[in-house]
């Protein structure tokens, strides 16, 4: 990736005239919405934000679904959803970010997913004084609420809020259909190689509770821990779920080699979802998590 350039006269000229105006109005109360982010962050704003940057795909999905699509100045390459995201101004991909390019769209509120990606950013961003909401759902409640606080930050609250109550109303319903239902253990393929699973410190792992599946490698430690062949085997899932996108190779074809030592590939339950849909925290997980959980049902109707 081309390096980033760090420290340019049109980057300190711009840190300074953002941060001048951001100065001149220090004194000033902040009067209008306040949220608390993902991150345990109290953001206070003087106004409803008007210009918003998305540093993450899923954040715009968000945004678009709190009523604020037309307020996004900018995003990250991979912010696809809805159509409208594809004609929006990029900034970089969601870890390697252009500091100029950020500052002359003059974005009042940055939505941003880890600390991590936009660590380069900060001493800009803190020092233009633009403030940051942090969006990392960990649950499918999140997203939600995630909406509703989004929706405050822009004052778009009658749009956000109805969007959040649907959403949590729909959640309800799908948790009560089938997540007291008997179990359907699971394996969760998210890289083939090397080979990676997703733990239930993963959202995903909050969509097959939901559905009353188990994740074998639920405790597995870190989110996406790497695995091999012969662990998968031995966890004997009765269910193997991968995801990816248009155009990509059947994540799952290497494992039909390995019936009828695997219960997955014995029964034909291997299954792939759209991967956008399923690992992105956004409001297209909720549809996802339905599929899912329906695929769920219809193994046990098998078994």
């Amino acid at each position: 990736m081309p390096k980033q350039r760090h420290g340019s006269f049109s980057t300190a000229l711009g840190i300074m005239l953002l941060a001048a105006c951001a100065f001149a109005h220090a004194d000033a109360q902040a009067s209008g919405p306040a949220v608390t982010d993902d991150l345990g962050r109290r953001l206070a704003l003087p106004a409803p934000a008007q210009r918003l940057l998305t540093l993450a795909p899923h954040a715009t999905e968000l945004v678009f679904a709190a009523g604020g699509g037309e307020r996004i100045v900018g995003t990250v390459d991979y912010s696809d959803y809805p159509p409208a995201a594809l004609a929006l101004p990029r900034v970089g991909d969601a870890w390697q970010l252009n500091p100029e390019t950020v500052l002359a769209l003059r974005p009042d509120l940055v939505v941003a997913w880890q600390s991590g990606p936009t660590t380069m950013l900060q001493p800009v961003l803190q020092a233009a004084g633009i403030p940051v909401f942090f969006s990392a759902p960990a649950k499918l409640v999140d997203i939600p609420a995630n909406i509703e606080k989004l929706g405050a930050l822009m004052g778009t609250q009658d749009v956000a809020n109805a969007v959040a109550q649907d959403m949590r109303a729909r959640l309800a319903r799908i948790e009560a259909e089938y997540a007291s239902r008997s179990p359907v253990s699971v394996f969760i393929q998210a890289g083939s190689q090397p080979l990676y699973t997703l733990t239930d410190k993963h959202i995903v792992g909050d969509a097959l509770r939901i559905c009353g599946a188990t994740n074998v490698f639920g405790s597995a430690g870190p989110a996406a821990p790497m695995i091999d062949v012969e662990t998968v085997i031995a966890a004997s899932p009765q269910v193997i779920l991968a995801a990816t996108g248009t155009g990509y190779n059947d994540p799952i074809a290497d494992w039909r080699r390995y019936a009828p030592a695997l219960p997955a590939v014995e029964r034909g339950h291997l299954f792939i979802l759209d991967a956008d849909a399923l690992y992105r925290p956004g409001p297209r997980l909720i549809d996802a998590t339905e599929q899912l959980c329906k695929l769920m049902d219809g193994v046990r109707s098998s078994l």
